[in-house]
């Protein structure tokens, strides 16, 4: 893992490097790039993949205690990731946290080239569904989050609606949910991270102007939905796509949220396929996913 020492404090990501078109990806709350894993090893002999760990709860360096660790704030902070590398033209690609849709809306997205969005938060749906809520609630109460996570020690309760069972269809392999969860179970530091971020939702007309602001998106952009979602509704990504200029739809079949999980390598494919063959493509079209 490499490190990139921004104003919030250090960050780690893996790059593996290469000369391909660089792609950027970028994962939700309590997770660590391993989302990626699967997706990552049959991109990376075409693609240069740039894998950061957000400080969303799965981090390891806990950020400085003035932080700003808003839904906002981490978005900036993965401009300011993209500016300390110098990527150019980067195909940034997110899947459950929706916040960097606030780079578009802020004017930030000066290097990005091309976005996928596959199921994530978007519009008013921050948190997302019933386990957002649920988080939302814990990090309200005093020890809250420490509490939340405590339970997920307990692997029957990862399985829940109201934690992660929703999340994906297939068991995430439990050695690395626990890589993901150590970090809030062993830090305080990591939990107080957490709880800035949870808590730090923008207001709901915020969070519309976010999704308005796509309308000037003027690149390539393809959305990549669940069409199973219990937590993203599918008709979140139906809206994206229809708001992108550029926007085109692929619905994942036997999915939940996290696609990188249940399908990587479906989704793989159609990343490879929009990066190196037509990315730019100006034709806006809805196109169902296939095994």
């Amino acid at each position: 893992m490499a490190e990139a020492d921004l104003s919030a404090g250090t960050v780690e990501y893996l790059d593996t490097g290469g000369e391909g078109p660089v792609v950027v990806l970028l994962h939700g709350v309590a997770m660590d790039g391993s989302l990626w894993r699967n997706v990552v090893e049959p991109l990376r002999s075409d693609v240069r993949c740039v894998v950061p760990t957000l400080p969303l709860g799965g981090h390891r360096r806990p950020m400085r205690p003035d932080a700003d660790l808003s839904v906002a704030g981490v978005a900036r902070l993965v401009a300011e990731f993209l500016d300390r590398l110098d990527l150019r033209d980067v195909t940034l690609v997110m899947s459950d946290w929706g916040g960097a849709l606030a780079l578009v809306s802020e004017g930030r997205d000066e290097r990005i080239g091309r976005l996928v969005i596959t199921s994530c938060e978007a519009f008013d749906n921050f948190p997302p569904g019933v386990p957002g809520r649920n988080l939302y609630a814990s990090a309200k109460l005093p020890g809250g989050i420490g509490l939340a996570f405590k339970l997920l020690k307990l692997k029957p309760m990862r399985r829940l609606p109201v934690t992660w069972g929703w999340m994906t269809k297939r068991p995430v392999p439990h050695e690395v949910m626990d890589a993901w969860f150590t970090p809030l179970w062993t830090s305080g530091e990591i939990r107080r991270d957490l709880r800035k971020y949870v808590l730090g939702v923008p207001p709901k007309s915020e969070l519309l102007g976010w999704a308005e602001k796509l309308r000037d998106f003027d690149r390539p952009a393809l959305v990549v939905w669940a069409a199973e979602d219990k937590v993203m509704p599918p008709e979140h990504g139906r809206r994206l796509a229809e708001l992108l200029p550029e926007g085109r739809l692929v619905e994942i079949e036997d999915s939940y949220t996290l696609i990188p999980e249940d399908r990587p390598a479906e989704l793989s494919t159609h990343i490879r396929s929009f990066v190196l063959d037509d990315g730019g493509a100006s034709s806006r079209s809805r196109d169902r996913g296939e095994d």
